[in-house]
């Protein structure tokens, strides 16, 4: 029976944290993988980024333009992207739009939006979340606790793409190497990434053939195109015009745009060629009810095998 009992733990702690979560129905379903970022409470870096102090997950490659395109016709309101098609990056994304993103993977699969937005006849705009609020986060007051999926922070997209894998420190690029990765139009491997090619087309890769992978396993967290992070340019996330953090170099740029000392800013609102985003996420703690189901289900399992061996 004890094994029993085990048994039914492991199969709903793994069914917690899935490698691939799917979205939409039918026709408009789809998938994104995930990457499980390990070692809580890591030092930081020698640059004061990278130290986060619980297990998480973030997308093993970016959010492409048919993944957005499903979410919208899915429901995903106000929410566009340009540039690109396929399995290319989705791209002219605003932080905006990339937050909307999120809440809509959130209140599609029943949790709560991790951003405050309003969308107003044609713009977003952003509220911080108070003490009223529930899942209000005094350390980030962005990011609703509640929130099952959001956009990485700086220090859990630097972690994710420079910390190595077993805990013991950094590397310089996020190909799991000090040295600068080949520059490569595309492609998966060991060492390179999808930078210093020029303006002109082809521009960035599949965002499943977009180099090599950091040492946890994401792939184009340097070069393919730039990603937004969640954090403000202070750190701070306590004002809502702060201009927020961008990483990682893109397809048109030079090598040192992609190493863990480079970092630029934009304001939330703009949306260019070269910018688009990642998702992370987080287990939430189920409702109580979730809790019930799952204790009724293994009561139900371990009486009917005692009814079988009596």
């Amino acid at each position: 029976m004890k094994k029993l009992l085990l048994a039914t733990a492991v199969i709903a702690s793994s069914s917690l944290s899935a490698h691939a979560d799917t979205f939409g129905t039918g026709a408009n379903q789809f998938t994104l993988d995930f990457t499980t970022i390990g070692n809580p409470g890591n030092a930081a870096d020698t640059t004061g980024y990278g130290s986060v102090g619980y297990d998480y997950r973030i997308g093993t490659y970016e959010i492409s333009q048919n993944q957005l395109n499903s979410a919208v016709a899915s429901g995903l309101a106000h929410v566009t992207a340009g540039a690109w098609t396929g399995d290319k990056p989705a791209a002219n994304m605003s932080w905006y739009e990339s937050a909307a993103f999120v809440n809509w993977l959130n209140t599609s699969k029943g949790f709560a939006p991790a951003y405050n937005l309003t969308w107003s006849g044609s713009t977003w705009s952003m509220a911080l979340w108070t003490a009223s609020n529930a899942g209000y986060d005094a350390n980030n007051e962005y990011r609703s606790s509640l929130a099952k999926y959001f956009l990485p922070s700086e220090n859990e997209f630097y972690k994710a793409a420079f910390g190595k894998s077993d805990g013991s420190g950094y590397y310089l690029y996020p190909t799991a190497s000090n040295t600068a990765p080949t520059a490569v139009t595309s492609g998966t491997a060991s060492g390179t990434a999808v930078y210093n090619q020029g303006w002109i087309p082809p521009g960035p890769a599949s965002i499943y053939q977009a180099g090599g992978r950091s040492s946890y396993g994401t792939m184009a967290q340097g070069g393919n195109i730039q990603e937004w992070q969640e954090s403000s340019s202070d750190g701070t996330n306590n004002n809502v015009n702060d201009q927020r953090m961008v990483r990682g170099g893109y397809w048109y740029t030079a090598g040192d745009p992609l190493d863990s000392s480079t970092r630029s800013s934009f304001g939330p609102s703009t949306d260019i060629v070269n910018l688009g985003f990642r998702v992370a996420s987080v287990d939430v703690v189920p409702e109580p009810s979730t809790y019930a189901l799952i204790g009724l289900g293994a009561l139900a399992l371990v009486i009917a095998v005692c009814r079988r061996r009596a």
